[in-house]
């Protein structure tokens, strides 16, 4: 998958000024979406964390489509171990003409089964395959394609392999989660299931009034320099995961495709009945998260509008255009680091060309009457990087630092210091990614949670 470093100084430095600007909208740091709206830190299991779009070494012809949900899981979580919610619709989105509508969509229904609820168990044994009868707690799934509005099932009574709890429960857990991986029809390939959460930020320090530790004594409230903590070390995430050949997903010879998921769920009635008032939870779907670029809803999209924003369409996303023009991180970031000496300048007009319509010559659809939108978009044509795409192992934290700083190539503070500089001293994940389909690590273990990461 390459590494976050060399990656990204390959990427952005042939960008220019294009790539140099996509992230100055983004954020300082924060949580890719992990609690990032005060409603969906209610319902974390509608919650979408992050969505990737990448190609790999030994699918050069697929695109690998993640999203992840359920933020920061305790592995040790039992006996109710966390899973995907039977009650939620998860939908993963591709445009492929630039109308900022949604071309393709991919659905996963998920039912859980218990084998026997006399006990609390999830599990009465050792698991060995993901049909053994000692796994009490078992999930399956559907995915369905709807493309141009047809309907058309992928695969059902797919299953989603148990959560990595012990050496006597799941003592070879790689190879539950590889018996996992489907293969559907037209080269499709899919898995759903627990796995280590990709994702790699100093969450305490972000979030301590934008803190960056390796940068403490520079910042207005100053404290002795320190390496960086990841703060979503040890914990792992529910990942969906597709490949598609790129031909399915692409039309009218462009490369260029658009990404965001979502998730919905019914809308709920209150009615009388005999025995008094009852609830009916069979209205239409109603969406509750959505995720396209990483870092938007969480400190670029103020307290008042980010449940609007997980509400909302990217077709309708000219409502939010204010907050490109003028991030709030773009006035946060000087005011607490008085160091600076350059910083860009508001409006950012040049922010609503790269964030909302793609990069000219980079990612941009092809379509000239493309309706401005935010997601992640992906040039399958040439290698995935961020912000062309997103790979796992791209460090987006510290592009969009530096970013919003306006220190990278062509960017009016370009090689100025401390514009450059800006980081939060995490530079990886804190597992090394799979070289095959899923490619998300494998999860953390329950019994040796004590042990993970830095907390």
């Amino acid at each position: 998958m390459g590494t976050a470093r060399s990656r990204k100084a390959r990427i952005l430095g042939g960008l220019g000024l294009a790539g140099a600007t996509v992230g100055s909208m983004l954020v300082t740091a924060g949580a890719s979406s992990h609690r990032e709206a005060p409603l969906i830190t209610e319902d974390p299991v509608a919650d979408a964390t992050d969505v990737y779009a990448f190609t790999t070494p030994d699918a050069p012809d697929a695109v690998t489509l993640v999203a992840n949900y359920i933020p920061l899981e305790e592995p040790a979580s039992g006996p109710n171990f966390h899973k995907f919610g039977d009650d939620v619709l998860y939908v993963i989105n591709v445009d492929n003409n630039g109308d900022a509508i949604e071309d393709i969509k991919y659905e996963f229904r998920f039912r859980t089964q218990l084998q026997s609820g006399d006990t609390f168990l999830y599990n009465t044994g050792p698991v060995t395959d993901i049909h053994d009868p000692d796994l009490n707690v078992r999930q399956g799934y559907t995915v369905t394609e709807v493309r141009d509005g047809k309907r058309t099932v992928l695969g059902k009574h797919l299953h989603v392999p148990p959560v990595n709890i012990g050496p006597r429960s799941t003592p070879e857990y790689e190879a539950l989660a590889e018996e996992a991986i489907e293969e559907l029809p037209n080269g499709i390939k899919v898995f759903a299931g627990q796995r280590d959460d990709p994702f790699f930020v100093d969450l305490g320090s972000a979030f301590d009034l934008l803190g960056l530790r390796p940068l403490n004594g520079a910042h207005a409230l100053p404290l002795p320099a320190e390496d960086g903590i990841d703060g979503v070390a040890g914990y792992n995430t529910h990942s969906i995961a597709i490949q598609v050949p790129k031909e399915q997903l692409t039309a009218n010879g462009d490369p260029v495709i658009g990404v965001f998921t979502t998730s919905f769920r019914r809308k709920t009635r209150v009615f009388q009945g005999n025995d008094g008032a009852a609830l009916s939870h069979n209205g239409p779907w109603v969406q509750v998260s959505r995720l396209g670029m990483p870092l938007v809803n969480d400190v670029s999209i103020p307290l008042k509008d980010k449940d609007r924003w997980n509400a909302s369409r990217p077709a309708d996303d000219a409502q939010f255009l204010d907050y490109v023009l003028d991030p709030e991180p773009g006035r946060l970031v000087p005011a607490l680091y008085p160091v600076f000496t350059c910083f860009p300048e508001t409006p950012r007009n040049d922010l609503v060309g790269v964030y909302l319509t793609g990069i000219p010559g980079l990612n941009q659809p092809a379509n000239p009457a493309a309706k401005p939108s935010e997601m992640l978009r992906l040039n399958t044509s040439v290698p995935s990087g961020f912000p062309n795409g997103r790979n796992l192992a791209d460090d987006v934290t510290d592009t969009t630092l530096v970013a919003v700083a306006g220190g990278l190539p062509g960017q009016a503070c370009a090689g100025q210091s401390p514009n450059t500089d800006l980081t939060d001293g995490v530079e990886a994940n804190d597992k090394d990614f799979g070289s095959s389909f899923p490619y998300v690590a494998t999860p953390f273990q329950g019994y040796e949670s004590d042990e993970n990461g830095d907390r």
